[in-house]
């Protein structure tokens, strides 16, 4: 068996990079015998491996992403991931737009499905979206921290941080524990294995089977949760009126697309809610467009944009009224007037609120000026967090990257755990009734009593992996020699089943001398920060989605971005999957790159990743040069940091493709005065030489492409040929590459 790194080809920014850097890797490779493999996730690609029936043999495509969910499974398993799409409905819909457009006979999403075909496209469009790829590659808990050299520049070179006041307005809006998942959720952990049924039983005696089966393995956690329709609307109401009292921006923070049933409607309830009476006004005409408002405000923009000139005019005139009736809103893009309201993609929790945090808790409004905000997170499973931030800020100002510590994070992610998991278990209740969820034995676990437009949910959080997790979080404390806190809340269901495995697991490992607690996240997180203005490290050890929320959180504040974590998954059987960091920016980059060929798009990440991933193959192959190259990288990477190598902020300096220059030359520079390896030694010794003295001929070819609009053939599905002229523009660097 050879050894063998599968690379994925994913979306957006980190896709157009992977043309810049994806040949380097391979020729750097290639002497030590390592195979680099590509397998396409995107977006584009999981639509066509869905839909081979609707393409040409041509143009069929693999199921790339169930090969490599099988793959996690094996002992020598490698892949490095990077970012993708977790599509919203609009970005499914705009991906298929393109892909029709450049030939391809995908059907269109049906909106409301009847026919069973109808039906059958909606089901297999439901396994593309939202976080259709993370659980599927997650078979490992997740280790994620920011390296020492990212740390050690941050503190070098500080990122801008905005002042925070005693007297900011700015708060989080919560649903405190009324109605939400939080308040509702229950929980059982089922001694044997088992498979349930969740099925709702209506007013009238009529039931409705919601799921017929889930396998539940022995000491599995299974969860069942509501969140109230008629309490998220007077909540949201409530939120939107304090917002105006207070005279601060109005903000929603949601993720709809990594939990694509249910947020999307909290979503649409929020727009329903803020343009309540000009919804009522123009119930009939909007009902005739085919308004959906979980796809945004913008559904309503673009819509009437069919209406004749005088209804389209009326409408218009009432958006503008209810602009000036309720709270100012924050904004995504105060040029173009794009609200948070307006696309549900465009503002995720876990990016959007560390940005406020390290703004001074500040968003953008309709005048491009920054005011504070109302930021409004119904559920209050995690809402706390964010506020713990806010307070301390309040009390002590702004964290200096300078001087603080850090925060890394063990994840329990393992096989879908948690909420990440409850997609196909997420349902919009029909009516009153009850929700129960049975074994096959007919006993209940699980019910509650639901009325028309609840969202009801179920978890699961298999044994195994907290097992695995509580190991990871052990292990971690062990070789850091710093505090692991479980962020565990016992007042919630879940996680009081979570508590009882953790503090029963512990017992299977050493302890000694380590500082293991638990700690609801609120108070965790205030523990974690007290530690971190004094330059101390704390790990944060959570569950999937405070995983999600930790990791862009704490590196926002600590480096300036996620994008540059260390980010490890321990795959369950012994591979390993090496994710590259955060993709919340790549939408912006790509525009930037398009308008004016130039690329800000950091691969830190992708360098990060590469280095542990050799380091696996050394160990599992026995491929001592592996390990030569992992070393020579990290030395590498370090001299691309100490010469501020990441691309730059504006035209003229080096870009994406510039940034994946200087790694090349440093890497082999340190190929060629490594000595471990006499082979690769004299085998870079040209190639860094022939790079070394073409450094400024190769730059200036780089930039000399900037400033231009540029063509790469489709944002969802480029054209690989244009993408590759465009992503290599410079033709010495390629000669040389092409002698390794």
């Amino acid at each position: 068996m050879s050894a063998k790194i599968i690379y994925t080809l994913t979306d957006e920014a980190p896709l157009l990079a992977t043309f810049s850097f994806l040949p380097i890797v391979q020729a750097f490779t290639k002497p030590a015998g390592i195979t680099i493999e590509t397998r396409d996730i995107s977006l584009a690609g999981r639509i066509l491996a869905n839909f081979p029936d609707f393409l040409t043999d041509a143009q069929k495509q693999s199921d790339d992403l169930a090969y490599l969910g099988k793959l996690c499974l094996e002992p020598t398993t490698n892949i490095i991931k990077l970012p993708n799409i977790s599509a919203s409905q609009p970005q499914l819909k705009a991906a298929i737009a393109e892909l029709q457009g450049k030939g391809y006979a995908v059907p269109n999403l049906p909106e409301n499905p009847q026919t069973d075909a109808e039906k059958d496209i909606k089901a297999r469009y439901a396994k593309v979206m939202g976080s259709a790829v993370n659980p599927v590659l997650r078979e490992g808990n997740s280790d994620r921290r920011a390296p020492k050299a990212v740390k050690d520049y941050a503190k070098a070179h500080p990122h801008s941080m905005g002042k925070w006041s005693a007297d900011s307005k700015t708060s989080v809006g919560t649903m405190g524990g009324k109605g939400d998942f939080f308040s509702n959720e229950k929980s059982v952990c089922v001694d044997e294995a088992t498979d349930v049924k969740i099925e709702f039983v209506g007013a009238d005696g009529s039931t409705k089977v919601l799921k017929e089966s889930t396998p539940l393995k022995a000491g599995e956690i299974i969860d069942g949760t509501f969140l109230s329709k008629a309490a998220l609307v007077s909540f949201l109401a409530e939120q939107i009126a304090q917002a105006k009292k207070d005279g601060v921006l109005f903000s929603l923070h949601m993720k709809a697309t990594m939990m694509k049933v249910s947020d999307p409607i909290i979503f649409g309830r929020a727009v329903e809610v803020f343009f309540k009476d000009l919804i009522a006004k123009h119930a009939a005409t909007l009902k005739e467009l085919g308004v959906d408002f979980r796809n945004g405000f913008g559904d309503l923009v673009a819509k009437i944009e069919k209406l004749p000139a005088d209804k389209k005019a009326e409408i218009e005139a009432d958006i503008k009224a209810a602009y000036e009736n309720g709270p100012a809103l924050s904004m995504v893009n105060s040029d173009k007037g794009i609200t948070n309201l307006h696309v549900p993609s465009d503002v995720i929790v876990d990016a959007s609120m560390p940005a406020m945090i390290r703004a001074g808790g500040k968003v953008w409004d309709a005048k491009g000026q920054t005011g504070d905000t109302l930021a409004v997170i119904p559920d209050s499973s995690y809402a706390g967090v964010y506020q713990a931030v806010i307070d301390f800020c309040k009390k002590n100002g702004a964290l200096d990257p300078k001087t603080m510590g850090s925060v890394p994070n063990v994840g329990l992610m393992a096989q879908a755990a948690e909420e990440y998991g409850s997609h196909n278990k997420t349902f919009e209740i029909p009516g009153k009734g009850t929700v129960k969820v049975t074994d096959k034995s007919g006993k209940v676990l699980l019910s509650h009593e639901v009325e028309e437009g609840d969202i009801w949910r179920a978890c699961q959080t298999k044994d195994a992996p907290i097992q695995d997790w509580v190991k990871l979080a052990v292990k971690r404390a062990r070789a850091s020699g710093t505090p692991a806190i479980f962020w565990l809340d016992k007042a919630r269901a879940h996680d009081a089943q979570i508590i009882a495995k953790v503090e029963k697991y512990l017992k299977d490992h050493d302890t000694t001398g380590l500082d293991i607690r638990i700690m609801t996240p609120a108070d965790a997180c205030t523990f974690s920060l007290e530690r971190i203005v004094k330059g101390e490290d704390t790990i944060s050890v959570t569950g999937n989605v405070l995983r999600d929320y930790n990791t862009d959180l704490f590196p926002i504040l600590e480096v300036g971005t996620s994008a540059k974590m260390l980010s490890i998954v321990p795959l369950m059987n012994g591979g390993g999957l090496f994710e590259t960091g955060a993709g919340g920016s790549a939408p912006k980059h790509v525009q930037q790159f398009l308008e004016e060929n130039y690329l800000r798009w950091d691969s830190l990440g992708e360098f990060f990743a590469l280095a542990p991933s050799f380091e696996h193959i050394a160990e599992n192959f026995s491929l001592p040069k592996a390990k030569v190259l992992a070393d020579t990288l990290d030395a590498a990477t370090g001299k691309f940091l100490e010469n501020d190598r990441s691309p730059g902020r504006k035209l003229g300096t080096i870009d994406n493709r510039g940034s994946h220059f200087y790694l090349a030359l440093y890497w082999a520079q340190a190929l060629a005065a490594q000595t471990t390896d006499a082979e690769l030694q004299a085998k870079f010794k040209p190639i860094a030489e022939e790079l070394t003295a073409n450094e400024t001929k190769i730059v200036s070819e780089l930039l000399a492409v900037q400033g231009n609009p540029v063509e790469v053939g489709g944002y969802y599905k480029p054209d690989l040929a244009k993408a590759d002229a465009a992503l290599r523009p410079s033709a010495t660097f390629n000669a040389v590459l092409a002698k390794v």
